[in-house]
């Protein structure tokens, strides 16, 4: 059984706007992928942690903020295709996008050549509106965001 996924949709007003922050996977394969690449700061939940400790510890990995996190709800889960579950929490919250820094895992660069690279889990975070993120985010996280604007507007 596949690990559940936690993730923080971290968002912000900004001239009367909700902005969404989003990050953009690190390494050679992702590179060149901008539309559809980029998604929310997350990772795999640990055992017997509680998957809200989970999004945070995960976000402040991929991002090196630990502090901009206040007003966090659940939003739906989603169902991968692969089977994996998704949860994620909206969190209203600023940050500089220049100021991440994201850790380091390791991966066979060539695939399968056995050689190892470290690259950043992330290599870079931005701001997005919703028009644009939803060009740049991963359509599987799409409905995170859509869902948070119903909530926001209601």
């Amino acid at each position: 059984m596949k690990k559940p996924s936690a993730k923080i949709l971290l968002y912000r007003k900004k001239d009367m706007e909700t902005e969404f922050f989003l990050v953009h996977p690190g390494g050679p394969f992702w590179a060149r992928k901008d539309i559809g690449a980029w998604s929310l700061p997350g990772g795999e939940q640990e055992e017997g942690e509680d998957i809200l400790s989970a999004a945070k510890r995960e976000f402040c990995e991929e991002t090196g903020f630990d502090t901009v996190l206040t007003e966090c709800f659940p939003l739906t889960s989603i169902k991968q295709k692969s089977g994996k579950v998704i949860h994620a929490f909206a969190c209203k919250g600023d940050c500089d996008p220049k100021m991440m820094v994201s850790n380091t895992c390791f991966i066979d660069w060539p695939p399968r050549s056995g050689k190892k690279l470290e690259i950043p889990e992330c290599d870079r975070g931005g701001w997005f509106t919703y028009d644009e993120a939803k060009q740049k985010i991963s359509v599987s996280q799409l409905g995170f965001i859509e869902e948070l604007l119903e909530k926001l507007n209601s």
